[in-house]
């Protein structure tokens, strides 16, 4: 069936009283940014509903990518008919004839903006009730829990149809709550960290640290990749790459290798901060879960937080590997991450870290290194890029590659 338009109601912005107009508009932004790729489409965002006019945009291409923007509670694709009761019934019959199987029930339920339409909301039930009882006798009226709900929306434009209720992503939408950078590696955890961040709002920019030459071309796009498939759930996001081979080697030249990823991870946090602080950021988040590997202690997270103020946040602190990865997979990260390229977090890893750091040990060792002077090379060297919904970063060759490693 070829629908003509989908209607979009809104999820927790009803709870939201006097800024409900910020964060409509904030998600009528939202699904332009996410839905760009669609060039036909108009989209007209009011108070209680949006409305996705199609005209002739695939609606199935467009609810797929609808389904994942926060903020929506759920949406229902329908069909707009001339304003008279003729039009209605001969739809009505059509659609209840298209997804009727036996032995199901179904009411109507008309709603009517239009109120100098000739007919009234129960007039309207009636009518169009008791045409397709007439068209499809063997089907029953239920007034509670039916297994099919039939919308007929009587608006100033038109007359609506529709009989799906497709949930959206729940949540908010993305930058109601303020921006935040994300420490993204390439593994499993950060990528759901950033999809949980988002879904309470928050704007993420992707922070990547990356240690060229041993770190590859192909680690780099595995980290874009994966923030392309964050994109739907808001149109696009920023990717920051920092360079962070200077203070790898540095670290590894000069420190004890026992206290190398706590250092290390004190610096990328230190200049987490300071790109936060440049792009107006409000907080830190990462991936690290309680206990999972030795930087991820209390004693070293104590250790590391040691260098910032900003608050960090981590949305999966308290949650097992096998609930991440079942995040993972839903959100389709979870094949990307595994794939074997090296990131800077595992290349210089020593054999034995120190799961319970010293906050004062971590200070002595740092305070030889000039520290200032490696984080101002490392800002200096930032690259930013924008990632929007579609980009490809990894091709076959890259796919191939990382089978034989």
């Amino acid at each position: 069936m070829q629908y003509t338009e989908i209607m979009v109601r809104y999820g927790e912005l009803s709870t939201k009283g006097k800024n409900r107009k910020s964060f409509i508009d904030r998600l009528d932004h939202n699904v332009r940014q996410a839905l760009h790729n669609f060039g036909n489409l108009v989209i007209k965002a009011s108070r209680d509903r949006m409305h996705i006019q199609l005209n002739g945009e695939d609606s199935d291409l467009v609810m797929e990518q609808l389904s994942k923007v926060f903020g929506i509670q759920n949406f229902s694709p329908s069909i707009k008919v001339d304003k008279s009761l003729e039009a209605v019934q001969a739809m009505a019959i059509e659609m209840m004839k298209e997804i009727y199987q036996e032995g199901m029930t179904f009411k109507v339920n008309t709603r009517r903006q239009d109120h100098d339409f000739a007919y009234d909301t129960n007039e309207m039930n009636m009518e169009v009730g008791g045409a397709i009882l007439e068209a499809i006798p063997d089907l029953k009226v239920q007034m509670k829990d039916p297994d099919i709900i039939l919308r007929v929306e009587v608006r100033l434009n038109g007359i609506f149809l529709s009989y799906k209720k497709i949930d959206g992503a729940g949540g908010l939408p993305v930058g109601t709550a303020g921006k935040g950078m994300l420490m993204l590696s390439g593994g499993i955890d950060s990528p759901v960290a950033g999809y949980l961040a988002m879904k309470r709002g928050v704007d993420i920019e992707m922070v990547h640290f990356f240690s060229p030459p041993y770190t590859s071309q192909q680690a780099l796009n595995k980290a874009k990749a994966l923030t392309e498939k964050l994109t739907p759930y808001v149109g696009r996001i920023r990717f920051i790459q920092v360079p962070f081979t200077e203070i790898q080697e540095t670290v590894k030249e000069q420190l004890p290798s026992g206290y190398l990823m706590t250092v290390q991870r004190r610096f990328m946090l230190r200049l987490t901060a300071e790109i936060a602080k440049r792009r107006h950021g409000l907080a830190i988040f990462n991936g690290e879960a309680l206990g999972q590997v030795a930087s991820q202690t209390m004693e070293s997270m104590a250790a590391i937080n040691d260098v910032t103020t900003m608050p960090v946040i981590r949305p999966v602190v308290s949650m097992d590997k096998n609930e991440i990865i079942k995040i993972a997979q839903d959100i389709d990260t979870f094949d990307l991450s595994v794939m074997p390229f090296e990131d800077c977090c595992t290349i210089f890893a020593p054999p034995s870290p120190k799961t319970k750091p010293r906050l004062d040990k971590a200070r002595e060792y740092e305070a030889r290194l000039d520290v200032d002077g490696l984080m101002q090379r490392a800002l200096d060297g930032i690259e930013i890029s924008e990632i929007k919904v579609g980009d490809e970063f990894m091709n076959d060759q890259a796919e191939a590659f990382a089978e034989l490693l």
